[in-house]
């Protein structure tokens, strides 16, 4: 039987009634197979199309943290042949957003209401975008500031970001 993307996506849209949190259920089931990041990453693309855009791998997720990793490819750059600050916001919002799912309450859910950048240097190769964000413990409606930066191979930070991002009850 062929896997159809399109079930397992409408499926998954209707398991998240509530009582599940399904970015974590699937990253702690998939993340441990081979190629199980790469294929976790790829439904999170198709769950939220523009995200999956830049084709980030995440590689690290747990309760408030994640660690996500995009390659540098023509198709990301700008003029100045760099990542362009879009595909870096990009990255940051994925990196804030997994993380926060990944820890937060089944019954809750979020939105990014708001979003700082502050480009530091010019980004090309790989980066990789870490988080280390609060852990909210219900779903109380309440706004989260969750911290991101994006750091090139040397480990020099090339963006910060804060995403505020409003928590509540799932409908």
């Amino acid at each position: 039987m062929a896997l159809n993307i399109q079930d397992l996506m409408k499926q998954l849209r209707n398991w998240n009634n509530g009582s599940r949190n399904i970015a974590k259920e699937g990253w702690d089931t998939l993340s441990r197979l081979p190629r199980g990041k790469y294929i976790y990453s790829y439904l999170i693309g198709r769950y939220a199309p523009y995200t999956g855009s830049i084709k980030a791998v995440i590689e690290e997720l747990s309760t408030g943290h994640s660690e996500v990793v995009l390659k540098d490819t023509p198709n990301l750059r700008n003029h100045l042949q760099s990542i362009h600050a879009v595909a870096l916001a990009n990255l940051a919002e994925l990196t804030g957003n997994i993380a926060l799912s990944y820890s937060m309450p089944a019954d809750a859910r979020f939105i990014v209401s708001k979003m700082e950048l502050e480009y530091v240097k010019k980004a090309r190769g790989t980066v990789t975008g870490v988080c280390d964000c609060p852990v909210p413990t219900s779903n109380a409606k309440k706004t989260y500031l969750v911290p991101v930066r994006i750091v090139n191979d040397a480990g020099e930070v090339v963006c910060k970001a804060t995403l505020h991002s409003l928590v509540g009850p799932k409908k």
